[in-house]
């Protein structure tokens, strides 16, 4: 994908939105709380930094930039709520929910139930049970809000009513550990139980001393004269027997009827069968026996019975007598209010019985006829269910600390009351427990209680529940309940952000309990039975929940009306609109979805979101089709205020599409925020123009207010700071922009990096302009310093663009690019951005340059001085003395740099001063060639002292820095070359020119092929001019007359040596001579490296100096050595060498200059004539 194909995906997306005339229609809600709690997000005011100008901007962008921290810090906080004490918000429902109240006739009524039930009490009460009758009257007068005229005549006509007549329920339920009497170890026990009528004092007096049974041994029953010695038993009841076991499990029931329940006993026996007959039938036949009620009963007749009819052919009937094996006694004025249920210890008949063990019974003691007016009009549910809702009433309005928070406990009066008429009615638990749910659920929708109460209410029943227990108008009763708690808790979800908002810890308290309580019920066998049409009561949630949603949505919208005003207003106001809603959705995903997901199972975060997010994707979509609109027309200009709109616009829509990864996965996809970037594009690029023309002015202003100080433990100033600051601000606003598409995020991250870029070089020039206004007037170390200052602002800045990479994260812009469009996008990725950055790395060293040349340049005119000193300085001066000036000029220098540079600047300016330096010291040079040689070693000593000064032990500059630097070459070259003799210098300029011709492969000048052996033991050199090939035209007729000129040099190495020539060869280019020269060349001579044969080409000119058509080289060493192949016998068949042909200007060469320079030595003189003459034969062609 090429650039242009990016820059039109960029601007055709914008092309893709649909045009939309206004937002779309709402219905106005109706009014509720919701509309009345403002659900709404304010950040955190953000510190101020530039308190005027441009500052404001940057601040205000940041402070959008922050609003996902703010919001989470935010939410955190309100989830948190520390230190919120405040009792949560009311629970507004439906008036079809309250219960109606009971009118005075039906009060009336049920006081006298009430009053029936206290004067009936019978039973031991407990400690927490009121005992004195006239203090639950003095209670109940106040819950009935009764005089006490009305109290008097109730009391007296209920006692002028018939007393109630009390039942007796025992239920045997098993025994333990009891006594073995038969061989087997085991015992065949069973019970038999009846109620003793009321005895006299001196009677219970005689029953202290021996223990009654229904049976006792024949012939102490023989002795009794009459049946009235017998005590009496009403309607003995026999349980079944359990063979062989002395842990026996009975678990039957039987009811007596009571005369008197303050006087009566109920006994019971234990015994070991050991006849086949059954003892249980018997007695259930002699109880059946008509008008015996309430006569004595004797055992003996039982048996009689018994074996009669089951052991005629049997033996003796005493060796068949079952055993005893203990027995109870429990007058009926001893057991509780509540009944009994526990194990109690067997008795023995006497002293000399022997009995052990325990037998679990439980007891209750109830009405069976009460003569009241409302017991013969409703059941006795309906009437305990009446009096549980008076006395509820009363009790809960006189709770002073948080109400909203009662446990439900009654005071002692109370409980006294509704616990007698319980037991007195015969409640069973599961009824009292469907009661009191029905009382306390049908109270608390009008006024809250604690929702621990409800649930373990709930709970109670789930313990208790028997279907078979629970039908006819108590199921329904319980349906009722069940379905008006469900809606009640329904219609609180639907307003859950009113009711259980975050901010309240006790509300969110009472949310989680509520939740727990309908999450349970939906999973009580009792639900299902009562409500089997509310099976799915999770999906009755979510839909309530979604509607909840909904209407909270539209009352947002009513509150901050985003379609009014004009279209900034409008941008502020959705923004308003977004940022709620991200509120929203982080309380729903922190706070409520553990709570509905952990008690309902439904996925509150979920529903809530999916809900949200296609809501203000709709409205959204609607204002930016209208922004786009008006910014596509090009003579729109997006301003800042509609800009800062836009830009907390896409903010707010990031955050809020972030939510998305707390969905699942199948949830998260095609949502309607999905693409919400591209609506932002154009105003993006706008935005970014507004940015870049606000930085440039906080730039410039930046620069104005800089004093050039240092900023506190830095050694830059306010300007670079602040310009840093800028460049993080913008750097925080791309990255917080995140933008998705990768296409648009190369344009953008291009677009920023060359905003960067410029304002980083424009910052550049304008410090370094402010300090060349300020320069005239001040003093040379002033200035330095702020130089200084300069040099480090622009490296500060350098630095940070430096990390623009990774602070754009080029990386993943690289990568996107590659996915989308393959290895072109990501080499069209680097080569601009790292294109972007290398130039402005450039400019900005440049500039760099500039301040250190300008630093270096105020330097210029001491350093002249200085070196002016030691060129000055006599011989008798030793050298340190004559450096001495300039080091302590240098030193003193160096401590302010190194005081006012980091460590980057200081290393360029010592390499920008050590550069200045050489340069001096060579023109020092120049200007004094061919003086004495003590000068140059002065200044070699200079330099060496110089190098040491700036390589400072290592702390300052690298010796191969300054070392391999062109200058110090240079220099040292010249230097030494100075130092050397004339004929030194000739040698190493042969040296060179060997060197050179080496290295020559080709050239346009021609070629020459020559042979050269060489005769050791004559000494004699032969060299044979073969012919030449390619030489340069230099007539007028396109040829040349060459001759070649071959001779030894340099002259004073070979004195005695004549040069030789060969034959003219007139028009040709391709000479061919063929010519043989001999010279005497010993091997003294030979041995020396600049020891060479020069072959110079002549053009023949008749009438004027003959032309210059280049030369070469051929050191002698190649030749004469012994051992090469030239210096034997063999020499004379070697192949010829072919030698390229150079045309050099010699006076390019430090050595010419230096020989030139010394006009008193004539060989040195004799040298540059010959060599200027080739030279200016070259410039006349």
């Amino acid at each position: 994908m090429s650039m242009t194909a990016l820059l039109d995906l960029k601007s055709s997306v914008l092309r893709q939105v649909q045009r939309s005339q206004s937002l779309r229609g709402r219905k106005e809600p109706a009014a509720s709380a919701a509309s009345c709690i403002p659900v709404t997000h304010c950040p955190d005011q953000l510190p101020h930094g530039l308190s005027e100008g441009n500052g404001e901007f940057f601040e205000r962008m940041n402070g959008i930039l922050q609003k996902q921290e703010n919001l989470l810090r935010a939410a955190q906080a309100e989830c948190e709520g520390e230190g919120n004490t405040a009792a949560p918000p009311a629970e507004h429902v439906d008036q079809a929910f309250v219960p109606e109240r009971s009118n005075r006739r039906e009060l009336d009524l049920l006081y006298e139930e009430t009053v029936y039930t206290v004067v009936n009490r019978v039973g031991v009460p407990s400690p927490e049970y009121v005992t004195n009758e006239g203090d639950i009257f003095s209670y109940l007068l106040k819950v009935f809000d009764m005089g006490q005229e009305e109290h008097d005549i109730i009391l007296q006509r209920v006692q002028e009513s018939k007393r109630a007549s009390f039942t007796l329920r025992v239920s045997v339920m098993k025994g333990k550990n009891l006594m073995a009497k038969d061989a087997n170890g085991y015992s065949d026990p069973y019970c038999m139980l009846g109620i003793l009528l009321g005895q006299s004092p001196r009677e219970t007096d005689e029953k202290k001393e021996r223990k009654f049974s229904f049976r006792k041994r024949k012939e102490k029953l023989e002795k009794r004269s009459s049946i009235k010695d017998v005590l009496a038993a009403t309607c003995i009841q026999v349980t079944e027997v359990k063979p062989e076991t002395l842990n026996p499990v009975w678990n039957e029931h039987f009811v007596f009827d009571i005369d008197d329940v303050h006087s009566d006993l109920l006994h019971m026996d234990i015994w070991d069968h050991d006849d086949d007959v059954s003892v249980a039938e018997a007695c259930k036949k002699l109880n059946e026996v008509s008008g015996l009620r309430g006569m004595g009963r004797y055992f003996k007749q039982i048996a009689k019975s018994v074996r009669s009819n089951g052991t005629s052919s049997s033996g003796s009937s005493e060796d068949n007598a079952d055993d005893f094996l203990g027995c109870i006694n429990i007058p009926l004025n001893e057991i509780p209010v509540m009944g009994y249920d526990k194990w109690f210890k067997l008795e023995p008949r006497s002293s000399a019985s022997k009995v052990q063990g325990e037998c679990h019974l439980i007891l209750r003691l109830f009405t069976t006829q009460r003569d009241t007016t409302l017991s013969k009009r409703e059941s006795k549910e309906v009437i305990h269910k009446k009096m549980l809702s008076q006395i509820l009433e009363y009790e809960h309005a006189h709770i002073q600390k948080e109400p909203y928070n009662w446990n439900g406990q009654v005071t002692p009066p109370a409980w006294t009351v509704l616990s007698h008429h319980a037991v007195q009615t015969d409640l069973s638990p599961l009824q009292q427990a469907i009661i009191r749910w029905q009382c306390y659920s049908s109270h608390h929708r009008s006024q809250r209680m604690c929702y621990t109460l409800l649930l373990q209410l709930l709970r109670t029943i789930d313990a208790e529940w028997d279907p078979q227990a629970v039908q006819g108008d108590l199921e329904r009763q319980l349906s009722d309940s069940f379905r008006l708690y469900t809606d009640h808790c329904l219609c609180l979800m639907k307003n859950m952000r009113q009711v259980f908002p975050c901010a309240s810890p006790a509300a969110v308290t009472r949310c989680e309990l509520m939740l727990r309580g309908v999450g349970h019920m939906q999973t009580m066998p009792a639900f299902k039975t009562a409500c089997p049409l509310r099976n799915e009561l999770h999906l009755e949630i979510a839909t309530i929940v979604k509607k909840g949603t909904a209407e909270w949505y539209e009352s947002t919208i009513s509150q901050f009306k985003p379609e009014e005003g004009a279209l900034e207003e409008q941008l502020r106001r959705l923004v308003q609109v977004v940022d709620a809603v991200c509120a929203d959705v982080q309380r729903g995903q922190n706070v409520y979805n553990k709570l509905f997901y952990s008690a309902v199972k439904v996925d509150f975060f979920s529903i809530t979101y999916r809900q949200l997010e296609k809501l203000v994707a709709d409205d959204v979509s609607v204002a930016m089709e209208r922004v786009c609109g008006t910014l596509e027309q090009e003579s729109s200009r997006l301003t800042q205020t509609m800009g800062e709109a836009l830009l907390e616009l896409y903010m707010s829509l990031k955050i809020l599409k972030r939510f998305r990864e707390f969905l699942p996965l199948k949830d998260a996809k095609m949502l309607a925020l999905t693409g919400y970037h591209n609506l932002f594009k154009t105003s993006i690029h706008k935005w970014l123009q507004i940015v870049h023309d606000k930085s440039c002015d906080r730039i410039r202003r930046a620069v104005d207010m800089d004093q050039l100080e240092p900023v506190q433990q830095a050694k830059h100033s306010s300007s670079a700071v602040d310009v840093t600051a800028c460049f993080s601000q913008v750097r925080v606003f791309w990255n917080q922009l995140a933008w998705p598409d990768s296409a648009g995020a190369f344009i953008f991250v291009t677009r920023l990096t060359d905003n960067f870029c410029s304002e980083a070089v424009c910052y550049s020039e304008m410090i370094k302009r402010k300090i060349e206004r300020s320069q005239p007037g001040r003093d040379i170390k002033s200035l330095t310093v702020q130089l200084c200052i300069a040099l480090n602002n622009t490296e500060h800045v350098r630095v940070f663009l430096g990390h623009l990479p990774r602070d754009l994260d080029w990386q993943g812009v690289e990568q996107a690019m590659e996915e989308s469009c393959g290895a072109e996008g990501k080499e069209q990725v680097n080569k601009a951005l790292n294109g972007q950055l290398y130039n402005v790395d450039v400019d900005l060293q440049r500039e760099a340059k500039r301040l250190i040349t300008h630093l270096t340049d105020k330097m210029l005119s001491e350093l002249k001085r200085y070196l002016q000193h030691i060129s000055l300085s006599p011989d008798s001066i030793n050298n340190d003395d004559a450096v001495s000036p300039l080091m302590k000029y240098l030193h003193d220098t160096l401590v302010i740099l190194s005081e006012s540079l980091v460590k980057e600047n200081l290393a360029r300016v010592l390499l920008g001063m050590w550069e200045l330096l050489l340069r001096m010291i060579l023109d020092t040079v120049a200007e004094n060639m061919g003086v004495q040689v003590e000068f140059y070693n002065r200044f070699q000593y200079t330099v060496e002292a110089l190098v040491q000064f700036f390589y400072a032990e290592g702390e300052g500059l690298a010796i191969e820095d300054l070392k391999n630097h062109a200058d110090y070459k240079a220099l040292d070259e010249e230097l030494r070359l100075n130092k050397c003799s004339s004929f030194e210098l000739i040698e190493q300029y042969f040296l060179e020119k060997i060197s050179q011709q080496r290295t020559l492969k080709h050239t346009s000048f021609g070629r020459i092929s020559v042979k050269c052996y060489y005769d050791a033991s004559e000494q004699r050199l032969t060299v044979e001019i073969l012919h030449a090939a390619d030489l340069i035209a230099l007539d007028a007729n396109g040829l040349s007359d060459p001759f070649v000129i071959v001779e030894l040099c340099p002259h004073h190495l070979f004195p005695m040596a004549k040069s030789q020539r060969t034959q003219v060869k007139l028009k040709t280019l391709h000479p061919v001579f063929d010519e043989l020269f001999y010279f005497h060349v010993s091997p003294e001579q030979y041995r020396h490296r600049f020891a060479c044969l020069t072959f110079t080409v002549m053009d023949y000119d008749w009438l004027s100096t003959n032309d210059f058509a280049g030369e070469a080289l051929a050191p002698l060493s190649d030749f004469c050595w012994p051992g090469r192949p030239n210096a034997s016998a063999a020499g004379k068949t070697i192949q010829p060498t072919i030698l390229h042909l150079a045309r050099s200007k010699p006076s390019e060469k430090p050595i010419m200059r230096i020989l030139d320079a010394r006009t008193g030595d004539g060989e040195a003189q004799e040298f540059v004539r010959k060599l200027k003459e080739i030279e200016k034969s070259m410039e006349e062609e």
